[in-house]
């Protein structure tokens, strides 16, 4: 029984992997969809991962871990010794260019992601926080930081067409995006 469920999660991930890199709107990729490409019941996408946008997050962070390990650059950000707030804006710098890369993804995900996700997720970026604060701000002011900071980011991918058209920023343009990230992140730590 465990294997099956296992096989079934498998198939679930491998179509949603494929429909959402062939989609053009990430709304085609519906539930009924990626159980037919799995050849799965359709309550499994729910029984196995609790929601479809569970299920595509599961298959985002299986493309971040990928691109983590295809891209030195983004890997050896964690290694740099570069002070943490300098830190904290390279790794969203190279998730806003990951994002924007898989696009349709993170189209379907952000609503999901930016009203379920708790504050103090232990993917977020608070810990690089706090060592830039080095206590002179609360854990939960760091939590808070990280929090609004992500928000802000993940939002500004949603809209990258719009900002580039009436900001004149184009964040698929890597120059621009680092500058618009460290922009961001020194406003909310401070210069």
């Amino acid at each position: 029984m465990k294997r099956d469920l296992e096989k079934t999660r498998a198939a679930l991930i491998e179509a949603a992997e494929k429909l959402m890199g062939q989609c053009d709107d990430p709304n085609e990729v519906t539930s009924r969809a990626i159980t037919k490409e799995a050849g799965v019941n359709l309550a499994m996408i729910n029984y196995c991962f609790g929601s479809r946008e569970e299920l595509l997050f599961e298959v985002f962070t299986m493309l971040q871990q990928k691109a983590l390990e295809l891209d030195p650059t983004f890997a050896g950000v964690f290694k740099s010794g570069l002070p943490p707030k300098e830190m904290l804006a390279e790794i969203h710098f190279h998730s806003m260019k990951l994002m924007l890369e898989y696009f349709n993804y993170c189209s379907a995900l952000t609503k999901h992601i930016l009203i379920n996700r708790k504050i103090g997720d232990k993917r977020s970026s608070a810990e690089f926080i706090k060592m830039h604060f080095g206590g002179r701000k609360t854990d939960g002011e760091c939590q808070l930081i990280a929090f609004e900071l992500s928000g802000l980011h993940e939002l500004a991918v949603l809209r990258h067409r719009e900002i580039k058209e009436i900001c004149g920023i184009d964040l698929k343009n890597d120059d621009e995006l680092r500058k618009y990230v460290y922009d961001n992140v020194n406003r909310m730590l401070g210069d």
